[in-house]
């Protein structure tokens, strides 16, 4: 009855193995040769079936009605350095022979000493914490992932926003030509003079009292030096004579 039982848990997991393996190599297979028209959806979906297989088979494993694969001990009965092509055909073409040097690790039921070792300490250095000082940890932990993400989410937005502002144009050019234009060759610049301005004021021409005496308010300066008496007041303004520079 054991021997029927292993034999049933065995062929389950074969099968199990196969659509595992056939899996990956399809997945490997769009890898390598679809990455170009690859899709993230599709990528996820490769994920998802395998993640459901490994499910699957780890289910198989701790089944109830599974033995203990781990007290089962293989002892190889023919040892060989030529090439057997029942090996080779259940093993794909990836062991052509079966000799002493392929059997260790084909045949291999524990992980190396040291990794086991490792493992070891693992399990113990886990079985010392207690449940409230594990959570503490998974909470810290936790929370430092969210102050990291944060942060990346904070420099990514003012990566974008320095970059809109770079991007943005704070002038306009049609503006900064027609400036440009107007200092260098006076373009749109008018001709026109205000009435007035291109002609001197003399003091004995008419008219001159009127525009003298809209400036009523003004005091000139006297120059120093010059007396007085010889600066003529007209309309409340000092002029200067006509041989000395005005102020």
């Amino acid at each position: 009855r054991e021997e029927k039982q292993l034999e049933l848990t065995l062929e389950a997991l074969i099968s199990q193995v196969a659509d595992l393996k056939n899996s990956l190599v399809s997945f490997i297979y769009k890898l390598e040769n679809e990455y170009d028209r690859l899709t993230w959806p599709s990528v996820l979906d490769s994920f998802a079936l395998l993640s459901g297989q490994l499910n699957t088979l780890n289910k198989v494993l701790k089944h109830e009605k599974t033995p203990l694969l781990r007290n089962q001990v293989i002892i190889p009965l023919v040892l060989s350095p030529d090439r057997d092509e029942e090996i080779m055909r259940q093993t794909e073409g990836r062991v052509p022979v079966f000799s002493h040097e392929v059997v260790p690790d084909h045949l291999r039921t524990k992980p190396d000493p040291e990794v086991e070792e490792q493992e070891k300490q693992l399990i113990t250095d886990a079985a010392r914490i207690s449940p409230d000082a594990a959570q503490k940890q998974i909470q810290s932990l936790n929370k430092m992932c969210s102050n990291l993400l944060e942060k990346i989410s904070k420099e990514e937005r003012e990566s974008e926003s320095a970059g809109l502002r770079q991007n943005k144009q704070t002038f306009n050019p049609a503006d900064t030509n027609a400036l440009v234009a107007a200092v260098a060759f006076g373009k749109g610049l008018s001709n026109r003079r205000p009435p007035g301005s291109g002609a001197s004021v003399q003091s004995g021409q008419p008219g001159a009292g009127a525009i003298i005496a809209g400036a009523s308010g003004i005091q000139q300066v006297p120059m120093t030096g010059a007396p007085a008496q010889q600066q003529p007041m007209l309309a409340g303004v000092q002029m200067t004579p006509a041989g000395q520079p005005g102020k």
